[in-house]
């Protein structure tokens, strides 16, 4: 389902619904300006706390290959968009549902690239407060996990946009965030502990230790950090290789609106044609060349 609405800002064309948010609809997106495919977050009803929110994520900059971040921002006649990388694989919730509690050494892969995101994400002085499977997204093909969703990451040593209280999802945030305590990287470890045990399905194995460390309800008593947490990791001994899990593209081809597909066929038309009157020169020369 296209829209034939104007591109937004002059520059979005929305080309089909690929997800609800907690702020709004998510749409694949065309690009005009840099011709590429993007997911477009568009805002939807919102009051003052949440337009600021959107406007905490939109300034998020972390560039790293095993992290979603926002690309760009618009607003247009009371619409406000935000871009970033289009990721067709689903989700590591997806992959969970699917297939049941999965092999260690998948759960390895996984928790391997999300520590090296919040290594980034940490770097750059941000907590994320809400890993949890659905925000860990996949790229299709070979095993590729990419962070996502910082519409309720904090900035350390800034003031808080939220209140007292749960800042997150039940059951991954950290007791000490459930108790409304200051933002810390210390809390998204906990987050991927939880995570860590979901997809193995509590089922013994060598990850346990690591598992139980980050899971610990005292903060002071997990790894210190994303790289301690990754060296402790990478010392278990699991392979941290998925050989032979490949992801799916869930979404499939592009639903281009239909004026954009008129537009693509005589673009496409038009290619044809100069492709024949070169043939048609060259042909042509090659005659006279043997006469």
């Amino acid at each position: 389902m296209g829209t034939t609405e104007p591109p937004l800002a002059g520059r979005y064309v929305l080309l089909d619904p690929i997800g609800v948010g907690g702020m709004g609809s998510v749409w694949r997106a065309w690009d005009l300006r840099e011709r590429r495919l993007v997911a477009a977050k568009l805002l939807g009803r919102y009051d003052d706390a949440l337009l600021q929110r959107f406007v905490r994520e939109q300034a998020v900059r972390v560039e790293h290959p095993h992290v979603v971040a926002p690309t760009g921002w618009a607003a247009d006649g009371g619409r406000v968009v935000l871009t970033m990388d289009l990721v067709a694989g689903g989700s590591v919730a997806d992959l969970r549902a699917e297939h049941g509690p999965l092999p260690e050494p998948v759960v390895a892969r996984l928790l391997d690239q999300l520590l090296q995101a919040l290594e980034a994400v940490h770097a750059a002085g941000l907590v994320h407060r809400d890993v949890k499977p659905a925000n860990l997204l996949l790229e299709p093909g070979p095993l590729h996990l990419r962070l996502a969703d910082f519409g309720v990451a904090a900035v350390l040593g800034e003031p808080r946009l939220t209140g007292a209280g749960t800042v997150g999802t039940r059951g991954y945030s950290a007791p000490e965030q459930d108790d409304g305590a200051d933002p810390h990287p210390a809390q998204d470890l906990y987050a991927v502990g939880v995570v860590g045990r979901e997809l193995t399905g509590r089922r013994p194995g060598v990850l346990d230790p690591l598992l139980g460390a980050l899971c610990d309800p005292d903060p002071a008593r997990r790894p210190a950090s994303a790289s301690e947490a990754l060296v402790r990791l990478r010392r278990l001994p699991v392979p941290v290789t998925a050989a032979g899990v490949v992801v799916r593209d869930r979404l499939g081809p592009a639903a281009y609106p239909s004026g954009a597909g008129r537009r693509l066929t005589v673009v496409l038309a038009g290619v044809c044609l100069v492709c024949l009157a070169l043939a048609i020169v060259l042909g042509v020369a090659v005659t006279l060349r043997a006469t």
